[in-house]
């Protein structure tokens, strides 16, 4: 670690400071249950009174310790790197103290102290918070790239590896809590404890918020907190039989009675704009362009309309299109290919498709492909979103095929489908507008719709933050992979 020369330079803890909550022990429930599963998450939840009885007797170490051991021992240092990668930030993000954050952001330098282990920190401060140093414990991580559960550092440890970063020049300000056992804040010129009162009006060179947190993983939607943990390892088994009786009516019951039956079992749907009545009597069906929020909103879309209305998709599960209450489409992702799927589909009547390629959770859309635009100018927006209460339905790195289980687990899944009025001919191709206006102009309509905001990220940029990848799957069978190498060499034959 290099010493750093800093004349307008900021020291702040990272847990109760720059986080609201000063106990980490949410944070390691989270490792516990996104890296590893239930039995770890039940048994770290099963040692919290004994953390709690150490930190009582002033062995806040120990408590420390006990919480990386039980939570990390024996993981893959790769799958800790991918929960602080792909699940902490989120909850990190939810957790930031919005005044210690606008105190923290006026200066130049900036170095994170925290007791979690670096690892677990490091991306979500720097990437969002603009640290330029942060400074924890370390894990230790045997030959086999395994952790042992131990960690490298107590309380002292840090507080001298901070110090020796201003051997040349002492911290501007050090923010700490009022009870902070960090010794290092002795050299700092001045000191800052909660309650932070700042003025907005004076950072008129500084961005105001962090930056925010796009895209997301995990399946846990609350963080764990003991009280919230309990509850969720309590609801498990009657949510795994609330899921079984919710897919097994989904699939046997006639799409026109689904939504009476939905209430009965803690569903709700509710819809806003008047749906399309169906095109009788036309050569081509109507599509419903909409916004991505879970694997669920085809089904819910053909729930509301009464009538199963096929999907295009593209990287479901095998177990999901058999579970699945609607005809599904399996797109390749080659171009033409598509396009000839998608004008078939509609040749036989109403589709539906999500252009933004993957789901995404947060208030944001992600880019619309301009493919759909150029097949029909029978466009209808609609715009989908959902609540939840304990599980999200969506994943990058997990098992999909879980994904609609999830979904139904949750106590009461609540759906919102509002219904735009279908693109006027002058807002379609036929005007002689491109597909990419068209699409822009559609994401913009939905995101003002939902009070979301527009970006340009791809499916490509949600799976390289999340996943390490671009998401990129194999094509679904011999004939898509014929197809493939000749549009690849196409322009060579002409």
């Amino acid at each position: 670690m290099q010493k750093m020369v800093m004349e307008n330079s900021i020291v702040s803890e990272y847990e109760g400071i720059l986080l609201k909550d000063w106990d980490p022990f949410s944070y390691f429930m989270l490792v516990a249950f996104e890296a590893s599963g239930l039995i770890r998450f039940a048994l770290l939840l099963l040692c919290w009174p004994v953390i709690r009885f150490l930190d009582a007797l002033g062995m806040g170490d120990a408590g420390l310790k006990l919480m990386a051991f039980v939570a990390t021992a024996g993981l893959r240092v790769l799958e800790i790197e991918s929960v602080s990668r792909a699940v902490l930030p989120k909850f990190f993000m939810d957790d930031i103290d919005m005044e210690a954050w606008r105190v923290f952001s006026r200066y130049d330098k900036r170095v994170v102290v925290t007791k979690m282990p670096r690892i677990m920190v490091e991306r979500f401060v720097k990437e969002h918070l603009r640290a330029d140093e942060v400074v924890g414990s370390e894990l230790v991580v045997n030959r086999f790239g395994f952790a042992t559960g131990l960690v490298d550092g107590d309380i002292g440890f840090i507080s001298s590896k901070v110090a020796k970063l201003f051997v040349d020049d002492e911290p501007s300000l050090g923010l700490r809590r009022a009870m902070s056992s960090f010794k290092f804040f002795s050299i700092c010129k001045e000191q800052m404890h909660p309650p932070f009162i700042t003025d907005e009006n004076c950072h008129d060179h500084q961005l105001l918020r962090p930056l925010p947190v796009i895209f997301h993983d995990g399946r846990l939607v609350m963080r764990p907190t003991p009280l919230t943990a309990l509850l969720i390892l309590s609801w498990m088994p009657l949510g795994i039989l609330l899921a079984t009786i919710r897919i097994i009516i989904g699939v046997m019951l006639p799409m026109r009675i689904i939504p009476y039956v939905t209430p009965l079992f803690g569903g709700k749907i509710i819809v806003k704009g008047k749906p399309p009545s169906p095109i009788s009597g036309s050569n081509s069906g109507v599509l419903f362009v909409c916004t991505h929020r879970t694997l669920m909103d085809p089904v819910v879309l053909s729930t509301v309309l009464k009538r199963k209305i096929p999907a295009v998709t593209y990287s479901i599960s095998r177990l999901s299109e058999i579970l699945s209450p609607i005809p599904t489409v399996r797109l390749t992702r080659i171009r033409e290919v598509d396009a000839q799927k998608i004008k078939y589909e509609l040749s036989k009547g109403d589709l539906v498709v999500c252009p933004e390629g993957t789901t995404c959770r947060e208030p944001f859309l992600l880019r619309f492909s301009g493919l759909f635009a150029e097949l029909t100018d029978r466009i209808v927006p609609v715009a989908m979103n959902y609540r939840v209460g304990f599980f999200h339905a969506t994943t990058a790195g997990g098992w999909k095929a879980l994904d609609p289980i999830f979904f139904f687990m949750n106590p009461r899944p609540v759906y919102e489908v509002t219904f735009l009025n279908q693109l006027p001919a002058e807002a379609t191709c036929s005007s002689g507008k491109s597909p990419h206006d068209v699409a822009n102009y559609v994401q913009r309509i939905l995101a003002a719709t939902l009070g979301f905001e527009c970006t340009n990220f791809t499916r490509k940029d949600k799976y390289r933050v999340l996943a390490g990848n671009d998401g990129t799957v194999s094509c679904t069978s011999l004939v898509d992979q014929v197809k493939k190498v000749v549009s690849t060499f196409k322009p060579f034959l002409q």
